[in-house]
């Protein structure tokens, strides 16, 4: 290895300290920076992994939410790889799986919220008319 010397003109870290004057209070000068941030380059690719979770932990309906989990988890993949067409082709079969096992299973539990309504109606009514029935027959037993 050859031994080189620097000369003092072409260190760059050489600080000299007779070049430089000091700036007094008054001139120093501070001027707001604005930074002009455009739209990104490419529009964010939404994977739903969050909701796919959330749907296959509650709303689990004929397995959609876990349907819609593998999707998810196959766009975030596709999104990390860089194909965003394949990430966003998955991310929107993971929302219409998410969507729609939303919806059925909200019907669901509307369906057996009446069916028991109307069960408890008609138990209601069914005890209502046998204690009438009860109460005219031992009005009859009495006279």
């Amino acid at each position: 290895m050859e031994n080189f010397q620097y000369t003092r003109d072409n260190v760059p870290l050489q600080i000299q300290t007779n070049n430089y004057e000091r700036l007094r209070e008054d001139q120093v000068v501070c001027s707001p920076a604005v930074v002009n941030m455009g739209p990104p380059l490419y529009p964010q690719v939404r994977d739903h992994i969050v909701w796919s979770v959330f749907n296959t932990i509650y709303m689990n309906f004929c397995c959609l939410g876990f349907a819609a989990l593998v999707f998810s988890i196959k766009s975030r993949d596709r999104k990390v790889v860089g194909d965003l067409e394949g990430a966003r082709h998955y991310g929107s079969t993971a929302r219409c799986l998410n969507v729609t096992a939303l919806v059925l299973t909200i019907l669901t539990f509307l369906i057996i919220i009446i069916l028991l309504a109307v069960g408890v109606l008609q138990i209601y009514s069914s005890a209502m008319q046998e204690a009438q029935n009860q109460h005219n027959l031992f009005q009859g037993n009495g006279n």
